[in-house]
């Protein structure tokens, strides 16, 4: 089959668009990861213990994600692109209110001891981090459906997906957090969620109506 083709199951979307979707999504993540490391920061200091607390609750998260995406998409069929659109406005919305519970959280865990404060953070970080991790088994599954090569899908997706992470932590340190700020960097990593996911569910609903 053609590379650039359709899927043949479900929804019918252009493999390099698929490309595109998920570098997409790498930089919204990174740029996610970035922020938040920095308002904890703000809030608890920089230290090892606010790094650990990021890195160790993206890594968990992912891996969750990874797991409960892997689940859905054995039982979603043609449905996998609706609910990857849904993943991604659900990260989208948990961005735009990010710098808000940040500050609350903050402020409601002041006094608290530092591992008190960080498992409160850590829970709140496992929500969007989880919905992150069951992007790619919820794409890749859908990329299989066409290809019927389950290596290739998953190395080209991981691999735009790197690529679009590595590109907006590049974009981050030079442009970004220049131009924007840390409220405008967030709301821009939550502007490509809404935008991915609206985009994906409105093409998928309408395929699914014909």
């Amino acid at each position: 089959m053609d590379s650039t083709s359709a899927p043949a199951v479900g929804v019918r979307v252009p493999f390099p668009l698929l490309y595109a979707v998920f570098f997409t999504s790498g930089c919204a993540a990174l740029l996610y990861q970035l922020v938040w490391q920095r308002e904890l920061f703000n809030v608890y200091g920089s230290n090892v213990e606010t790094v650990t607390v990021v890195v160790t609750v993206f890594m968990l998260g992912l891996g969750v994600g990874s797991l409960a995406g892997g689940e859905l998409s054995k039982r979603l069929g043609a449905r996998l692109l609706i609910a990857f659109g849904l993943v991604e406005v659900g990260i989208g919305l948990f961005g735009l209110l990010s710098l808000r519970l940040f500050a609350f959280i903050g402020s409601f865990t002041s006094g608290w001891s530092l591992a008190g404060a960080g498992l409160a953070c850590f829970l709140m970080l496992l929500v969007p981090t989880t919905l992150m991790g069951a992007t790619l088994p919820l794409l890749v599954a859908h990329w299989v459906r066409g290809s019927g090569n389950v290596g290739r899908s998953v190395g080209a997706l991981y691999f735009v997906n790197t690529l679009g992470s590595a590109f907006s932590s590049l974009a981050a340190a030079l442009i970004l957090f220049r131009a924007l700020g840390m409220s405008g960097t967030v709301g821009l990593a939550a502007a490509l969620n809404l935008i991915l996911g609206s985009t994906l569910l409105v093409v998928s609903l309408r395929e699914r109506g014909r």
